[in-house]
């Protein structure tokens, strides 16, 4: 099976999914460490690509996603795989989700993930599901597993090379 894009949600998988609201609106979302570093493996193999259906969080996440390097689009939860059949053959994708409506996602791509806080659902119709956590480096995880599954193996006893994180083989 050859992929070319690894499509995340932010909202529950890189973030724990929870909306942190003040008097003057929503302030913040809690993201985990170690997922940009492992999704920097992938660049060489794949296209990675961030979906946020968040309207009023999405000026929050679109920061951390852009310091992270990679894109991200406002899309609706429930228009996701259109947004995807608009830009790649929907059986050359990786997504990663966890809300109630990616179960219609999974049915239609090549190879699904979702963290072990998603919705059960969701997670239950998933082709993976990582040990972790959203924000708790479950993307890290997933990374990690696409990498080995459809890649080059990661192996710690390598040297990383390069600002992309390469890594000799």
């Amino acid at each position: 099976m050859t992929v070319k894009a690894f499509v995340l949600d932010v909202d529950g998988v890189l973030t724990d999914g929870k909306f942190y609201y003040t008097q003057e609106g929503k302030v913040m979302k809690i993201f985990g460490a170690d997922d940009n570093d492992a999704l920097k493996l992938l660049d060489p193999f794949i296209e990675v690509q961030f979906v946020s259906g968040d309207k009023r969080g999405f000026p929050i996440s679109k920061k951390r996603v852009e310091d992270m390097g990679y894109p991200i689009s406002l899309v609706s939860t429930t228009q996701r795989i259109d947004w995807i059949k608009e830009r790649w053959a929907p059986k050359d994708v990786i997504y990663m989700g966890d809300g109630i409506f990616d179960h219609y996602v999974f049915s239609e791509i090549a190879y699904s993930i979702s963290p072990n806080n998603a919705d059960p659902y969701t997670q239950a119709q998933a082709n993976y599901v990582t040990q972790r956590k959203g924000s708790e480096r479950a993307v890290a995880e997933a990374a990690l597993h696409v990498l080995e599954k459809f890649f080059t193996a990661y192996n710690p006893k390598k040297k990383l090379r390069g600002a992309k994180h390469e890594y000799t083989q």
